[in-house]
C-alpha cells in the first residue's frame, strides 16, 4: 500500500472479477484464498477487461480552468464519441505530455457504463461488501515502470491472454499510449479451434492441452491445429501492430512481452519473436513476491505492486462504485453518536439542571391534565356529532357504491379496447432493450415488422413476433449477435434466423431475426 495508505490497511486482497479468484496480500507475500471475508484492515483493488470499456484520446484547451476540467471532457467525449445520452456513463482520464501541442491538453479517456461494472462485480460485493480501487487491466503495467521491474525504455508491446479477454497495449517511454481488445480470449480461442479441427472437444480438455503440454514436444492430434491457431493469432497481433505503428508515428517496437493467465509450457515469447520478428519475452518478471501456491496470475502480482506505489508512480483511474464508508468521525452518524455522549456527559456533570427539568416537567404535566378535562367534554359532544354524520355517510356510500360499480364495468370496457387497438408494448420495448445489444456487435437494423397472430384454433393466446432486418459487414457479427441475445434472454424471448444472405454490390451480410416472446 502507497505511504498514505500502511497505517490504515494492513492486507490488500486482490480480486480476479472473471474468475472469481481472491488473493489475499501480506507484507509481499501473496497467498490464494477461497473463503473471502469482509475486513476493514483490507484494502480491496480489482480490475476491468479492456472490452469492457471504451478507451478514446480527448484533446481541451489549455485555457479550460483546473475546476472544470472533469466538465469539459465529459462533455466533449459525449460529442466526439456520440455516447447514448440516456446513459450517466462513469469517465476517468489520464494526462499525456504533446510537446508538439503548444495550445491543448491531451487525455486518454476510460469510459464504462455503470451498469458493466454493477454486472461485473454483482457475486464479488455479496462477500466482501467494499472495493476500494477498479482499475483498467492495462494501467496495471505502469507499476512494472515504476517499481524499476522493466528499466529499458522505447515502445513495448504487452499481450496478455485471459478466459474473458486477451488485450494489447502498448507503452512508449514508460508512458501508456494504446490498448485495445483482440478476440481470442481462451473461450474464443476455444471456438475458433473446434472450427479448425473439425470436431467439438470440452472447452476444459483444450485449457489442460494449453497448460501442460509443449507445442516443441507434444505428440497429440491437437499439436498442429493448434499451431495453426496461433499463427492466426499473431497474424492478427501483426495487422494491429502494423495500423498502430502508422496511426501513431512509431518507428519501430523495441519489445513484445507476451503470456497468459494460465501456467504454459509452450514458450509463447519464442513463437511470437519468429512470427512478428519483434524481440520477446514472457511476464516472468521478477515481482519480489512470495507465495505458497506454484503460480500465481500476473495481473495479482500487479495489483499488489499497484497498492504499494504513491499517486504520482502510478495512474489515478478508480472505477469502483463500492467505496467505504467515512470515518466514523466524519460521518453525520458519527457526529449523532458524539454529541449525544457529550449531552451525556453533561448530564452528569450538571445535575441540578436535570432536577429543574424535572420539576418544570411536573408543573406541566398539571398544566396538560387540567387542559384533558376541557378537550374530554369536547370529545363526547363531538363524537356524538360524528355518529349521525356516519350514518349519513352510509347511505350516500351505498349510492356511491353503485355508481362506482357501474363506472368499474365502463372502464374495463375501455381498457379491453385500448389494449387491443393501442397498447402494443412488445415491439418499443423489445427494439428498446436491442438497441444496445446491436450497437456492440456493429448489427445495423434493416427493418422491424411486428405482428401478432393467434397460436391455435383452440388457444385464445396470442403469438406475438418481432422480425427484425439485420445488417452487417461480416456474418459473423450477426452469429455472435444470436449467441449472446440467446444466452442473455434465455427464458424470455426465442430467437431464430432462417438464413443469412450475402449481397455482393453491397459487400454486406443480410438476415431476417424472428423474435417470439415467450
Amino acid at each position: 500500500m502507497s505511504k498514505k495508505e500502511q497505517h490504515t490497511f494492513s492486507s490488500v486482497l486482490s480480486i480476479n472479477p472473471y474468475k472469481d479468484t481472491y488473493i489475499s496480500a501480506i507484507s509481499n507475500f501473496l497467498n490464494e484464498t477461497a473463503s473471502v471475508l469482509y475486513s476493514k484492515q483490507q484494502y480491496v483493488i480489482s480490475y476491468l477487461n479492456t472490452k469492457n470499456f471504451i478507451n478514446s484520446h480527448i484533446t481541451v484547451s489549455k485555457n479550460i480552468p483546473e475546476e472544470d476540467l472533469y466538465d469539459a471532457i465529459y462533455n466533449k467525449a459525449y460529442d466526439e464519441l456520440g455516447l447514448d445520452q440516456a446513459i450517466m456513463y462513469q469517465i476517468q482520464y489520464i494526462e499525456t505530455i504533446n510537446v508538439l501541442d503548444e495550445d491543448n491538453r491531451n487525455f486518454h479517456v476510460f469510459i464504462i457504463d455503470p451498469a458493466v461494472v454493477d454486472d461485473v462485480f454483482k457475486n464479488v460485493v455479496d462477500k466482501v461488501k467494499y472495493i476500494d480501487y477498479i482499475i483498467p487491466s492495462p494501467l496495471l503495467l505502469k507499476s512494472l515502470y515504476s517499481r524499476d521491474i522493466i528499466q529499458s525504455s522505447g515502445v513495448h508491446c504487452f499481450v496478455y491472454f485471459q478466459e474473458n479477454d486477451t488485450f494489447i497495449t502498448i507503452y512508449n517511454e514508460k508512458n501508456f499510449l494504446y490498448t485495445k481488445s483482440i478476440n481470442y480470449s481462451f473461450l474464443q480461442m476455444h471456438e475458433r479451434f473446434c472450427e479448425i479441427y473439425g470436431e467439438m472437444i470440452e472447452y476444459e480438455d483444450f485449457i489442460n492441452f494449453l497448460s501442460n503440454e509443449d507445442l516443441k514436444t507434444t505428440e497429440s492430434v491437437y499439436k498442429t491445429h493448434v499451431i495453426k491457431l496461433y499463427k492466426e493469432i499473431f497474424e492478427n497481433i501483426n495487422d494491429i501492430l502494423t495500423y498502430v505503428k502508422r496511426a501513431l508515428d512509431i518507428d519501430k517496437i523495441e519489445c513484445i512481452y507476451i503470456d497468459t493467465q494460465l501456467k504454459s509450457l509452450t514458450k509463447l515469447d519464442e513463437m511470437a519473436e519468429v512470427e512478428l520478428s519483434i524481440k520477446s519475452s514472457s511476464f516472468n518478471f521478477d515481482y519480489g513476491l512470495e507465495s505458497n501456491d506454484s503460480y500465481v496470475e500476473h495481473l495479482h502480482s500487479l495489483m499488489y505492486i499497484y497498492t504499494t506505489l504513491s499517486q504520482k508512480d502510478r495512474y489515478e483511474c478508480n472505477f469502483t462504485t463500492y467505496p467505504r464508508p467515512p470515518k466514523f468521525t466524519k460521518r453525520k452518524s458519527g457526529h449523532a453518536i458524539i454529541l449525544a455522549v457529550a449531552s451525556l456527559v453533561l448530564a452528569f456533570v450538571y445535575p441540578v439542571t436535570y432536577w429543574t427539568l424535572t420539576y418544570a416537567q411536573s408543573l406541566q404535566y398539571k398544566i396538560l391534565e387540567d387542559e384533558y378535562k376541557s378537550v374530554h367534554n369536547s370529545k363526547i359532544t363531538r363524537e356524538a356529532t360524528i355518529k349521525n354524520r356516519e350514518a349519513d355517510k352510509a347511505k350516500i356510500s351505498l349510492l356511491l357504491a353503485n355508481e362506482e360499480q357501474e363506472y368499474v364495468e365502463k372502464k374495463n370496457t375501455l381498457i379491453k379496447i385500448h389494449d387491443v387497438k393501442v397498447n402494443y408494448p412488445m415491439k418499443a420495448e423489445l427494439v428498446h432493450r436491442l438497441t444496445k445489444d446491436l450497437n456492440k456487435y456493429n448489427v445495423r437494423l434493416e427493418s422491424a415488422l411486428y405482428s401478432e397472430a393467434q397460436e391455435s384454433k383452440k388457444s385464445s393466446s396470442l403469438l406475438k413476433e418481432l422480425k427484425l432486418g439485420l445488417v452487417s459487414t461480416n456474418d459473423k457479427k450477426i452469429t455472435d449477435l444470436i449467441k449472446y441475445l440467446t444466452k442473455v434472454y434465455e427464458g424470455k424471448f426465442h430467437f431464430s434466423i432462417d438464413k443469412i444472405s450475402y449481397e455482393k454490390e453491397t459487400k454486406l451480410y443480410f438476415g431476417e431475426l424472428k423474435v417470439n416472446l415467450l
